[in-house]
């Protein structure tokens, strides 16, 4: 099979699916047109401050949603979940990005915004009551704080491996706050500042090919450790400062790279047209988990994922200028997280030279699934279609890196700066009002995340509990799509388009809560299986509240 086919086929279903069905979603279901005829404003007009709640450019709005979402997840999911063959990973992000991830997305976007602007956890306090509040609040932290604690572990392993990354990623941080500056000062277009700051970034591609920087030779065998605080450090910084400094512009020159980035990849897979090597099914790789339930919950953001119901109802919500700008920022933004995703599996099953590299590398489940692997599975093969191209391999290399690290860098600014929002409502809810403060929410958020790190050897004590992320995050997925839909039975509008992905992820997410329970016991880790039994019992909890209003006619959803 030709990989080039696989992704023309793709791309044209993804622009399907945003003129059809993003269509039918925005104006059927939510109504955006009549929300702007009636002058309803957005909470971003409505309560605008200079620091969270910033009327945005809906250019500028896309970089940073999409910046946010994607991360290192919508490349690192797929190429683990390859194992199973380029069909049914393909098939699930299609079909899962077009009708459950976009859906679930826009739909956390115009329910947050339809709630001033709050989280996930305040609109289940609104639907369902203050008891689902705290379960919501409960959960979102804890799924957070572990992507906090693993993101700052995984890009600080990037700057160890790929060296080459750290000038142009860190020139990227500097020239954004520039930007920001002149543009909120000086009342200045994005546009050419922007493009400018792209050329350049690519001559410190170069520079940084030529020029790797190592914190090996300055700290030895804490150069680990030494990277994770500085992230930290980033982040407590990012999250503080008003949006327009530096999220907005990094964000707006993150989008610009994504178009780069994604141009290069695509006309390169043209130009190449490598043949997918990779089986078309393999249903019992060795060591493997089974493919169902475990395939929706491996690919993840790349098809669906609850972290992004919380970038939604978290930075974005406060950002939009009008409702019909919800369905490109949120809808699309998810379209395009998915055609990443998309090329992320062909460069994994295409981007290797023969059947035999590709059979060694997925020989079994512990190999495909270490984070080396699927980062270099994925850089050596796109960085393969770039030199369609003619680009050195090694420049591609680079390029590939740094936007896989930018990327993950702003998920984890966005998840410390949500995380700080989550705590303020926490003080909400326990009677605490200094909680509510910025500075002390986000110094908690990364204090929390450091503790985490710190509790095993080398800043690696997120792992710990990551293998829980997954279905976590699913199950967020499938809560945030319970509010959806009771939103839309409230507003005694069609909430089957909403109802359906619901039930797939619930029993998704259910059944993956299940297998891990039987594994963690059987593996007697008496931690894990705790927390995963309390994951199960507050999704369970959650649908029996939802069922109960749904029920009682007599009650206000």
């Amino acid at each position: 099979m030709n990989g080039a086919i696989l992704g023309l086929i793709g791309i044209g279903l993804f622009l399907l699916a945003y003129r059809f069905y993003g269509h039918f979603i925005a104006n059927k279901l939510f109504q955006l047109e009549a929300e702007d005829r009636h002058n309803n404003p957005t909470p971003a007009v409505a309560y605008k401050d200079g620091v969270d709640y910033v009327p945005t450019s809906k250019n500028i709005l896309i970089g940073h949603h999409f910046s946010s979402i994607a991360g290192a997840a919508p490349i690192v999911g797929p190429a683990v979940a390859a194992i199973w063959g380029w069909l049914p990973a393909l098939l699930w992000i299609t079909i899962g990005v077009i009708f459950v991830g976009a859906c679930h997305d826009f739909g956390a976007l115009i329910l947050s915004m339809q709630y001033r602007g709050n989280s996930m956890a305040y609109v289940a306090g609104e639907l369902l009551g203050k008891r689902v509040r705290n379960l919501f609040l409960i959960v979102i932290f804890f799924l957070i704080w572990m992507v906090i604690a693993v993101f700052a572990l995984v890009i600080a392993n990037l700057f160890m491996s790929f060296p080459s990354a750290v000038i142009p990623v860190n020139f990227e941080i500097i020239v954004a706050v520039l930007m920001g500056l002149l543009i909120n000062k000086g009342g200045k277009s994005l546009k050419i500042p922007s493009l400018l700051a792209q050329l350049t970034l690519f001559v410190m591609i170069y520079l940084g090919t030529k020029y790797p920087i190592s914190l090996t030779p300055i700290f030895g065998d804490n150069a680990l450790m030494a990277w994770m605080l500085f992230l930290l450090i980033y982040s407590f910084i990012a999250s503080v400062l008003p949006v327009w400094i530096l999220l907005q512009p990094r964000d707006y020159i993150n989008g610009h790279q994504l178009v780069v980035g994604l141009f290069l990849m695509i006309t390169g897979l043209f130009i190449v047209q490598p043949e997918v090597v990779a089986p078309m099914f393999n249903p019992n790789p060795e060591g493997a988990p089974p493919i169902f339930p475990f395939l929706f919950i491996t690919i993840a953001c790349g098809a669906v994922s609850g972290f992004h119901g919380l970038v939604s109802g978290g930075t974005t919500s406060k950002q939009v200028k009008n409702w019909q700008e919800a369905k490109p920022v949120a809808y699309g933004s998810m379209l395009g997280e998915g055609l990443l995703a998309l090329l992320a599996t062909l460069a994994v099953t295409a981007g290797f030279k023969t059947k035999l590299a590709w059979h060694t590398h997925y020989a079994s489940w512990n190999a495909a699934n270490g984070l080396s692997a699927k980062i270099s599975a994925f850089v050596t093969g796109s960085s393969r279609f770039i030199a369609g191209w003619g680009i050195p391999e090694e420049v591609g290399q680079t390029l590939m890196a740094v936007l896989i690290i930018s990327f993950a860098a702003t998920s984890l600014d966005t998840a410390c700066r949500i995380q700080r929002y989550i705590i303020g409502e926490v003080g909400d809810a326990v009677g605490v009002p200094a909680l509510k403060n910025r500075f002390l929410a986000s110094f908690i958020a990364v204090a929390s995340a450091f503790a985490l790190m710190i509790s095993s050897d080398g800043g690696k004590g997120g792992l710990k509990i990551w293998p829980l992320f997954g279905a976590t995050n699913q199950m967020l997925a499938a809560l945030t799509l319970i509010l959806i839909s009771l939103y839309l039975i409230k507003k005694k509008r069609n909430a089957w388009p909403f109802i359906i992905p619901t039930i797939f992820i619930s029993i998704i997410t259910t059944g993956g809560l299940v297998l891990n329970i039987t594994r963690f016991l059987s593996a007697q880790n008496i931690f894990l299986a705790t927390l995963a039994i309390f994951l199960f019992l507050t999704q369970c909890w959650i649908l029996v509240e939802s069922f109960l209003i749904l029920k009682n006619k007599g009650r206000t959803v």
